[in-house]
């Protein structure tokens, strides 16, 4: 195929590099040279890249990219919108980095470029107001509650135009919204829940709350934290900082993801291990060391915070279950959530905890490598290419003839529910976890 890289610079490009530099990039963490040079174009990407998969354009592949981010150092080049589509369209799923045999830091570059495109390329009046009006919701959980009565109520009919608007974003918005209650939403964990009484004490951990995830899966937060507490832990939930910065970061808003990031960390700074239960947050606070490297301040902090976190699959996959197991008799499909197979490297912890549930059989979908469409705010940002996405993920799921799905981040439980073709519950592996160590029933 003919790589489509030729309009990349706009008009009137004869001008030197922005910050004072030669190219396009500024000054302030451009793409690493070295780490473009690691790649060596040889294509394995593609078959697992969703936007390539979406799009058919090689400047839309992980390779594409990295040469639009080489022409970005170029003498005289400047950054213009051209690449800035081709950089929005990425998800950032880091299947790339999965598939990639020589080892091509894409997740390191694309973390870099995207703070640069969103300084130096504008986005209209009113991209920008969208966006705003994502990160000034979204990542608030009290203001994402407050609309959780407004949701329910006006569920069937937001249903209804989010299907008869496909792949815009007013139907992406509306199909997303999902079924929680308004008292579910605002139930709260308990600051601290002590080990049960009856297993041998396994120590003191934190747990990292999330933004949607307490708002709008808080069920999932108190599955985690029984879980934990019935294999020996006693775990502590601040209530703040509300966010972990992990929106931000990987849409390239990096003042807000560093100032969130600061704050988790001064937060956390007590505790030897920090438990999540979302991919992305995971993903994203696993990479604080990097994004506060360059901060005399905050780089060594930042490092050995990061090195504490842990995703909770990985924490209870290193131990010996102490608290028995009831069966759970369901045929369950499990998916990979992308920040947490690719960018984490946590595949097989998960399913080793849900194999480890009598009665339980997990069965493997197709394309587990290829993103659900999620992937932050791009179902949000990107309709149509995240709706083709989900939909080709819901169908691969649908054909395993589960009787439910496994998920480990509520952007995909959301992506996912709502492209099924036939309702299918999803869960995360936590609740599936608690029900048989309660021995509750979920059907």
């Amino acid at each position: 195929m003919t790589a489509d890289l030729s309009d990349t610079t706009p008009s009137g490009g004869d001008q030197p590099g922005l910050g004072g530099t030669p190219g396009g990039w500024d000054s302030q963490r451009p793409p690493d040279p070295d780490l473009i040079r690691d790649c060596v174009h040889c294509g394995f990407c593609l078959p697992t890249c969703p936007s390539y998969t979406v799009f058919d354009n090689e400047a839309d592949s992980p390779r594409g990219r990295i040469v639009l981010m080489r022409i970005g150092h170029e003498d005289s080049e400047t950054l213009s919108p051209t690449m800035q589509t081709h950089f929005d369209r990425c998800l950032g799923c880091m299947a790339c980095v999965t598939a990639c045999p020589s080892g091509v830091q894409y997740d390191r570059l694309i973390e870099q470029v995207r703070p640069q495109v969103e300084r130096n390329v504008p986005r209209s009046r009113r991209e920008r107001a969208y966006r705003a009006l994502i990160f000034g919701l979204f990542t608030h959980p009290g203001r994402v509650r407050a609309l959780v009565p407004l949701l329910a109520a006006s569920r069937g009919v937001g249903a209804r135009v989010g299907r008869r608007f496909p792949g815009t974003r007013v139907g992406a918005l509306l199909s997303l919204a999902p079924r929680v209650s308004p008292a579910a939403a605002l139930r709260q964990l308990p600051r601290a829940t002590p080990a049960a009484p009856d297993v041998a004490f396994r120590g003191r951990v934190a747990f990292l709350q999330g933004c949607i995830q307490r708002a709008l899966f808080g069920d999932v937060n108190a599955a985690t934290v029984r879980v934990l507490a019935a294999e020996g832990f006693e775990v502590h939930a601040p209530r703040t900082p509300r966010c972990c910065g992990a929106l931000q970061l990987h849409s390239g808003v990096e003042d807000e993801a560093l100032a969130h990031a600061r704050r988790v960390i001064t937060a956390y700074a007590g505790f030897d291990t920090i438990v999540v239960n979302v991919a992305g947050c995971g993903s994203a606070m696993k990479d604080y060391g990097h994004l506060l490297a360059d901060d005399p301040a905050w780089a060594s902090r930042a490092a050995e915070f990061s090195a504490k976190v842990r995703d909770v699959h990985e924490v209870l996959g290193q131990l010996e279950p102490r608290a028995p197991r009831h069966p759970l008799p369901l045929r369950v499909a499990y998916h990979d959530a992308c920040h947490l197979a690719h960018a984490q490297g946590v595949r097989q912890p998960p399913r080793d905890l849900l194999r480890g549930i009598p009665d339980l059989e997990l069965v493997e979908p197709a394309e587990w490598e290829l993103c659900c469409g999620s992937a932050g705010i791009y179902n949000l940002t990107q309709p149509a290419a995240a709706a083709e996405l989900g939909q080709r993920k819901a169908a691969n799921l649908a054909a395993t003839g589960a009787d439910a799905i496994a998920a480990a981040n509520p952007g995909c439980a959301l992506q996912i529910t709502a492209h099924l073709p036939e309702p299918v519950p999803v869960y995360h592996p936590m609740t599936l976890l608690d029900a048989s160590i309660r021995g509750e029933s979920l059907r």
